[in-house]
């Protein structure tokens, strides 16, 4: 009898693989409501669900995006609930994957401490959302972005940490800067120094919660700063509220195209450039900013755009060979871009900001006297 019943378990196994199901071992992601609040779950609910998914459709969501951007493309994952404990379970990923992934998770147990903490002191708002930063890479990363916190939107709209009109310009300046679209989002893992979702009004309030994840950030910072086989990974750090946070915690200066080293572990430096905002050329090239006067608009982001492709340069260079000198890296990227190629520099700016025909903003661009400031 049992020889026969260990036959037909071995016989289910066998048809469970063969149904195209992933057969690794289970991967313990903790207990319901551990997963329901790491995971946001559910995501975007207000009495009608915008997507009526089920917790273990959302932890699979965001865990395909994972394999998808660490380059797995063929690898699944599916994920049940046996009990109060929820499982995952991989096939086609290389052993030691769900590594990662639990140092995700635990980092954003001390988030949600801190988030917890917040609401206790009453700061926490009724219209901001807990989110981790999902469905990045967990493995094959390139770069790290520190930003400042996700859009509400990209939570309860998106369900897609990398969707947002900050991270869609960004990538495209990876793209101009030669990393193959398929890969950008290996250079785009982020760290939110806020780990929440909220209205893009929100900035100035959340400058104030910092000190509430300060242990959330700090161990963010130092394990997704170290790459495969301990290299350190290159750093961008986006905005003068994450700049300035930076010179806080690490006691680091940045300007914009500013490079510094923090020591996130001992004995490890990490490089860490200065950057604008992705989103900030569309304030700096407002014509209400100057009184309507579009020339001076339009030189003002000629200077940010120059910048910008300058860092995304940056950042690509060091991504793809994170060994470099980076200060060398930098001064050939700022030499590119504002200098020997600024015509293209011009010509970006005004067919992606100014949403100018490619003919029409190599004739506007031929007719300036100065396209991109110097630096």
């Amino acid at each position: 009898m049992y020889k026969q019943y260990g036959w037909l378990v071995a016989l289910a196994g066998l048809l469970f693989g063969c149904a195209g199901q992933p057969s690794g071992e289970p991967v313990d992601l903790g207990s319901t409501e551990r997963v329901s609040r790491l995971f946001a779950y559910p995501n975007n609910c207000s009495v009608v669900c915008y997507r009526d998914w089920t917790l273990e459709q959302t932890v699979q969501h965001y865990l395909r995006q994972s394999l998808e951007r660490d380059g797995y493309g063929t690898a699944r994952v599916e994920v049940e609930r046996s009990g109060d404990r929820v499982y995952a379970r991989f096939s086609g990923t290389p052993a030691g994957y769900e590594r990662p992934l639990h140092q995700l998770l635990d980092s954003g147990e001390l988030a949600y401490q801190g988030a917890s903490r917040l609401n206790r002191d009453g700061k926490w708002q009724y219209d901001w959302y807990f989110f981790l930063p999902l469905g990045m890479a967990l493995e094959n990363r390139r770069s790290v972005e520190l930003l400042h916190f996700p859009p509400d939107y990209s939570l309860t709209q998106a369900q897609d940490y990398l969707r947002s009109s900050t991270t869609d310009r960004w990538a495209e300046l990876l793209t101009v800067n030669g990393v193959p679209v398929a890969q950008t989002p290996a250079y785009q893992t982020i760290i939110d120094i806020a780990p929440i979702a909220a209205p893009a009004s929100a900035g100035s309030t959340l400058e104030g919660v910092y000190d509430y994840f300060s242990d959330y950030q700090q161990r963010m910072v130092k394990e997704l700063s170290a790459g495969n086989g301990g290299a350190s990974l290159p750093m961008v750090a986006f905005g003068s509220p994450v700049r300035n946070w930076v010179q806080q915690r690490y006691g680091v200066p940045l300007a914009v195209l500013g490079l510094g080293q923090i020591a996130p572990a001992p004995g490890r430096t990490v490089a860490v450039l200065g950057a604008n905002h992705p989103s900030y050329i569309w304030y700096a090239a407002d014509p209400s900013n100057y009184g309507g006067n579009q020339q001076k608009a339009d030189q003002a982001g000629l200077e940010v755009m120059g910048q910008d492709l300058s860092a995304a340069c940056w950042q690509a260079d060091m991504g793809q060979n994170p060994g470099a000198d980076s200060s060398a890296v930098l001064e050939g990227c700022t030499q590119k871009w504002l200098v020997s190629d600024r015509q293209q520099t011009c010509e970006l700016f005004y067919t992606s900001i100014r949403h100018l025909t490619p003919t029409q903003a190599q004739a506007k661009c031929s007719s300036a006297d100065d396209a991109v400031a110097r630096h």
